[in-house]
This record gives structure tokens, C-alpha cells and sequence, in this order.
């Protein structure tokens, strides 16, 4: 269930300020989205995994504290950030 190398790369890439930009709110949001993804299809599969559920849950509530920080800091960020990972708040 983890990601690969190549697609957290993808995802840096994507959303960080230069290709080593792993520790960034957006690129940690982005991340975080993708195993959230990821999860929530094995979960549509495997409805009795408990542990799997309750690691979702504390991926949603790390990336609901991290999009709260993005917001508070830079609006236009956070705006670019909802509409590229299609979340809706």
C-alpha cells in the first residue's frame, strides 16, 4: 500500500519548490492524498481491516492539520493545492 519511489518523485516534482523538496506542507499534502487514494480503495475491498482503517483516519487528520496550516499562511497556495488534488473544502 505504500507508494513507490518513482510516483513520490512524480508527486515532488510536481509540487515542490525544486526536486528535493520533500519536507514542503504542499508536497507532504500531496503525499498524503495519494495514500489516502490508495487506501481508500483497498478499503472498498477489504471492509474488516481495522488497521488499515485507522491508519486512514490518521492520514485524513495529518493532512486536515496540514491543509489548516497552508491556509493560515498563504491563501493562494492553498487554493492552487485544493484545485490541483481535486479535494473539495
Amino acid at each position: 500500500m505504500a507508494l513507490t519511489k518513482e510516483k513520490k518523485a512524480e508527486l515532488v516534482k510536481k509540487f515542490g519548490k525544486k526536486e528535493s523538496d520533500t519536507g514542503s506542507s504542499e508536497v507532504q499534502i500531496a503525499i498524503l492524498t495519494e495514500e489516502i487514494n490508495t487506501l481508500t480503495e483497498h478499503l472498498k475491498i477489504h471492509k474488516h481491516d481495522h488497521h488499515a482503517k485507522r491508519g486512514l483516519l490518521i492520514k485524513v487528520g495529518k493532512r486536515k492539520s496540514l491543509l489548516d496550516y497552508v491556509r493560515e499562511n498563504d491563501v493562494v497556495s492553498y487554493r492552487k493545492l485544493i484545485k490541483d488534488l481535486k479535494l473539495r473544502k
